[in-house]
């Protein structure tokens, strides 16, 4: 896509937001467009931060899978949350998100072992012209992960010949450490000496670790001997 014809896309409109009491976890980003494939849910939806000093505020949010940014949606406009250091979790359709870092994870399942999702998604522009009528994709493409400006990264609605491939990373808290895995190898790499007794539990169970259900069926396994494994 040309320069000019970007430009359309990353027009922004800048406002300043004061709430009471979140005045430091707000900044302002860009214009509000229609729902698109960067964010983990089809709309915003009213939701709940809680802080850490106990304070709550209702907002209307929406995770950006590309910039990993919490985004709130009021009169069109749009605004990331930050000041991560002073909150505790946000609720989202009745799932509930920590900071880590300048991202945030989603809880799935706690116990001894406490299982989280980090959403990534990947900006993929338009292929380059290929032989044969196809197009084809560099390394140095699918490493672009937004529209970088001085009012924050891309937001808008994509255009239609861009697309975003979701990458989430499975982490998993035990013992006061994390561990992240994306497939059965990095997985069975954390328990090395029940690697045996897991690997008969997939191959049973037929576990796929591109199934979120099938992970949290493994993890709840892992919580049942964990007592056993220590």
């Amino acid at each position: 896509m040309k320069k000019d014809s970007c430009r359309v896309y990353v027009i922004l409109i800048l406002s300043i937001l004061i709430l009471p009491d979140l005045s430091g976890v707000l900044t302002a980003q860009t214009a509000q467009e229609d729902a698109s494939p960067q964010f983990l849910y089809p709309d915003y939806s009213e939701s709940i931060v809680r802080l850490k000093n106990g304070q709550t505020r209702t907002l209307s949010l929406n995770y950006n899978m590309v910039t990993e940014s919490m985004v709130y949606e009021q009169d069109g406009k749009l605004y990331d949350l930050i000041g991560l250091e002073t909150i505790d979790t946000v609720f989202i359709r009745g799932y509930s998100f920590v900071p880590v870092g300048k991202v945030f994870h989603e809880v799935i399942l706690t116990g001894p072992v406490t299982l989280f999702i980090q959403h990534q998604g990947t900006l993929i522009p338009p292929g380059k012209p290929a032989g044969y009528g196809g197009t084809s994709q560099t390394s140095s493409i699918t490493s672009y992960s937004g529209i970088n400006t001085a009012g924050g990264f891309y937001n808008l609605k994509l255009p239609s010949d861009y697309k975003v491939n979701i990458n989430p990373t499975y982490w998993i808290r035990m013992d006061y450490q994390m561990h992240s895995f994306i497939n059965k190898r990095q997985f069975l790499r954390i328990f090395p000496e029940h690697s045996g007794e897991l690997k008969q539990f997939i191959k049973k169970n037929r576990i796929r670790f591109d199934n979120r259900e099938h992970i949290v069926r493994i993890i709840s396994y892992c919580n049942e001997f964990l007592p056993a494994i220590r």
